[in-house]
């Protein structure tokens, strides 16, 4: 094959690399963009907001905890818009209280021992009451938890976008100097010059 036919079609698969990796990062970025603001949206709508900086100032030990200070306490007052603060409110704040409600017991536990006992006893009432408390909790901390999935997949989505716009420009350098090299390869010079048969001139 000669060097110049090798290179033009080098540097047009080059091309058709650029356009694919442009495409690539125009749809990673579309994807990004709508899941921080689908993340940004339904959690704006919850109307959450973190306890006061002076709450955590002083524990109670009962909504404030000295477990939450190092983590919870970095938001303090704001209001919960984005997947880190998800992340953070749901395992450090809700999660908390779970716990303390019901002695470390998930929700279908507490439902199976309220369940075993005589229906309308003060009992029963106060476990009924108890696995109401646990499974809003588990609720609100499950949605919240899943904002902040959402919001890790577009983190991941766009630094892949970027990966693909920086592959993009490093090939479209790379092909325009393959046509270049192929405007100053001469028609005759051979891809393999020793493979080109007895009595052909190669050039150098």
């Amino acid at each position: 094959m000669r060097r110049k036919v090798f290179d033009m079609l080098a540097s047009v698969g080059g091309v058709v690399i650029v356009i694919v990796l442009v495409v690539a990062g125009g749809l990673l970025m579309i994807g990004y963009n709508f899941a921080n603001n689908y993340v940004h949206t339904q959690l704006a709508q919850q109307q959450i907001t973190f306890p006061s900086a002076a709450a955590f100032a002083h524990p109670d030990g009962q909504e404030i905890t000295k477990s939450m200070i190092p983590s919870v306490s970095q938001y303090a007052g704001q209001q919960l818009l984005t997947g880190e603060q998800a992340q953070v409110y749901a395992n450090d704040f809700i999660n908390v209280h779970l716990r303390n409600i019901g002695g470390g017991k998930t929700y279908a536990q507490l439902s199976a021992a309220a369940m075993a006992l005589p229906k309308g006893s003060a009992a029963y009432n106060a476990a009924e009451a108890k696995v109401q408390t646990v499974f809003q909790g588990t609720t609100l901390r499950g949605m919240l938890l899943e904002a902040y999935g959402f919001s890790l997949l577009a983190e991941i989505a766009f630094w892949c976008g970027i990966a693909a716009f920086c592959l993009a420009a490093l090939m479209a350098v790379l092909v325009v100097l393959g046509f270049v090299h192929a405007h100053r390869t001469s028609d005759k010079e051979e891809l393999l010059p020793s493979h080109a048969p007895k009595g052909t001139l190669v050039s150098a």
